[in-house]
């Protein structure tokens, strides 16, 4: 990973004769000599204590500390993953270095904005697939010191190169099913920022979708949706029928496998609910997700076959029947009742063509 150190210009975009290190000196000598120490240090305690004082500069001198220290903070991920401490200073590390939390960093860090330096380390990052592979490994470990950074390292990443993230992914044989595994740990913090990972990990990319599904994502979201309170739950059910979204709009594949999974039996509970109830924007942002995920069944983007089997299975579990009654019952906000009545008109119009 020499190529971290010899590439930094390329991050900042200006020679290193007139860069922001030069403004700070000090600064420069201190973090080169703590990667020096990382790097060639015996005793692991000096090791984690200088990583300790990287992690703590790179909350100000981010641009100084990931221009010069990435590649021994791998180096560290690679060589020393026995001791939980000295892990989790380099993943919180990465993370102030790959994050954009821009109110952090100081005002002289960088000539560019803070999402550009973002997107450059991790650009840097993943250049090469085995450094996300690294980080994936780790979510095998349960330690939460460990576990939890690196579902935010992994975030950022994500949120900065979906894309090309995506790929280093879809390369580890046990990637997805390691991130997936993320739902069923007993800690909520865990659990709730794993959802926000799969919102993103899900968006626009079919083979992620498809295999997630079968990694039995369906029965995973919706007993999260189900302890959660259905519409009445807060933002992690928002979270979660983001997902189902993203695995289903335009995914015949998963569309087929929801349908014979039974999965829109599932759904009858989500509008059990008391029309006189306190319509805060929470409820309506998960009633409105809801109605999306039941037109994706039966958009006419889809194969005719997949939506009119769709819209067959809505009319026999009463699908259409709670819709229809939604939209004649008084004090439903107006923009709930647009939404139900495209639903409906979606679902009857689909029927009527097929049947005619």
């Amino acid at each position: 990973m020499e190529y971290l150190k010899s590439g930094w210009k390329t991050v900042v975009g200006v020679p290193s004769s007139n860069s922001v290190l030069d403004d700070h000196p000090n600064v420069a000598e201190t973090v080169e000599r703590l990667v020096e120490r990382v790097e060639t240090s015996t005793l692991l305690e000096d090791r984690r204590d200088a990583c300790r004082a990287l992690k703590s500069l790179s909350k100000t001198y981010r641009l100084e500390v990931g221009a010069k220290a990435m590649d021994a903070l791998l180096f560290v991920l690679q060589n020393d993953s026995n001791d939980i401490d000295i892990i989790a200073f380099a993943l919180e590390t990465l993370i102030n270095i790959i994050g954009n939390e821009e109110e952090n960093f100081h005002s002289s860090d960088s000539p560019m904005n803070s999402q550009d330096l973002s997107i450059q380390f991790t650009e840097i990052f993943i250049k090469r697939k085995e450094n996300v592979q690294l980080i994936l490994d780790l979510l095998g470990e349960f330690d939460f010191k460990i576990r939890w950074p690196t579902i935010k390292l992994l975030y950022c990443l994500l949120r900065n190169k979906l894309r090309e993230c995506q790929d280093c992914i879809l390369t580890h044989p046990m990637g997805i099913s390691r991130m997936m595994d993320l739902l069923s740990d007993p800690r909520e913090v865990i659990r709730n920022d794993a959802l926000l990972l799969l919102v993103d990990l899900t968006k626009n990319n079919t083979n992620i979708q498809k295999i997630v599904a079968f990694e039995n994502a369906f029965d995973r979201i919706l007993d999260i949706i189900t302890s959660e309170g259905y519409s009445d739950g807060g933002i992690i059910v928002e979270d979660c029928l983001s997902i189902l979204l993203n695995l289903l709009k335009t995914n015949t594949s998963n569309q087929n496998f929801f349908k014979e999974g039974s999965y829109i039996n599932r759904l009858l509970p989500f509008f059990d609910f008391s029309f006189d109830t306190d319509w805060n924007a929470q409820k309506i942002n998960n009633l409105l997700l809801m109605f999306k995920v039941i037109r994706s069944l039966v958009s006419p983007k889809n194969p005719l076959q997949v939506t009119s089997s769709c819209q067959k299975v809505m009319n026999q579990n009463e699908v259409l029947q709670k819709l229809c009654a939604i939209l004649m019952s008084n004090g439903i906000p107006a923009e709930i009742l647009t939404e139900v009545y495209f639903t409906v008109y979606r679902i009857k119009k689909l029927f009527i063509f097929f049947i005619t």
